[in-house]
């Protein structure tokens, strides 16, 4: 069983969903990351998940692409990043997970990549723009070094492709929760909550599901947890706290604690699963 597999068995013997924690590596630096994961793993992020940043990230709203920027200027590299995971891990046992565009992986080889990726601590990698049609040379080499592949599913996912989607994935399935960018929102709208509720009768327990995209409250968090998901996945609200208290590395990191700490106070709401 993958760290990851293992985690999601831990919360539902517990009867609590989990707490994705999505950081942008290097942001402000690769330093600060450190110090960043460490605040949110003692704010109660079951899991976390580093971007690698990328000058061209399509499905990202304006605060992660200012995330992303600052950390290309501050020289972050995926290899910076594996090393960084590699630091996390002698420190933390909760699993990493990468999210990449896959011209990364493609421009260090797929290969490569998955080798990296297992010596530095890596459990699972999300590559977005992948289709699941292209992606066969990618899932057989992250099957030989350990690594969960983490394939994502929109709201206008069919069911036939939801079956495929759901058989490349492993770990766990990534549900957006809206169409369009992500970035931190207000309101979980109907349609979310039915989309939610719609792809957690389809896998039917085969998987676990986590939701994201525009998640930023505790309540954000409840809904999804009640709605059907093993997880909630937030991101743009941590980096925005970031992004408020550059200057103030004391201020950020008791923030960043503190929300997560609120935010997983979210999932132990939740609904014992079947």
């Amino acid at each position: 069983m993958s760290a990851i597999a293992a985690t999601f068995r831990d919360l539902k013997q517990k009867g609590e969903g989990g707490l994705i924690a999505y950081v942008m590596a290097g942001d402000p630096t690769l330093k600060h990351t450190l110090q960043i994961v460490d605040a949110l793993v003692a704010g109660g992020a079951d899991i976390v998940e580093l971007g690698i940043p990328f000058s061209d990230p399509i499905a990202d709203g304006p605060t992660l692409q200012r995330a992303a920027g600052r950390a290309l200027e501050a020289g972050t590299t995926p290899r910076k990043v594996f090393e960084l995971a590699r630091a996390i891990r002698r420190a933390h046992e909760v699993p990493l997970v990468v999210m990449t565009y896959y011209n990364i992986v493609h421009q260090m080889g797929v290969e490569a990549f998955c080798s990296a990726a297992e010596k530095s601590g890596v459990n699972g990698i999300i590559a977005p723009d992948l289709p699941i049609e292209e992606a066969s040379p990618y899932k057989e080499a992250a099957m030989r070094h350990g690594i969960d592949t983490i394939f994502l599913v929109a709201p206008s996912t069919s069911a036939v492709r939801l079956e495929k989607l759901l058989t490349a994935s492993s770990g766990f399935v990534y549900l957006v929760s809206a169409n369009g960018i992500t970035g931190a929102r207000k309101i979980l709208q109907d349609e979310s909550i039915t989309s939610i509720q719609r792809t957690a009768s389809l896998i039917r327990g085969r998987a676990p599901l986590a939701v994201g995209f525009g998640l930023s409250l505790p309540s954000h968090v409840r809904q999804v947890i009640d709605s059907g998901a093993s997880a909630a996945i937030v991101g743009s609200r941590f980096a925005q706290i970031v992004e408020q208290n550059l200057d103030d590395g004391h201020t950020m990191l008791r923030g960043l604690r503190e929300c997560a700490h609120t935010l997983k106070g979210g999932t132990l709401f939740s609904r014992a699963t079947d």
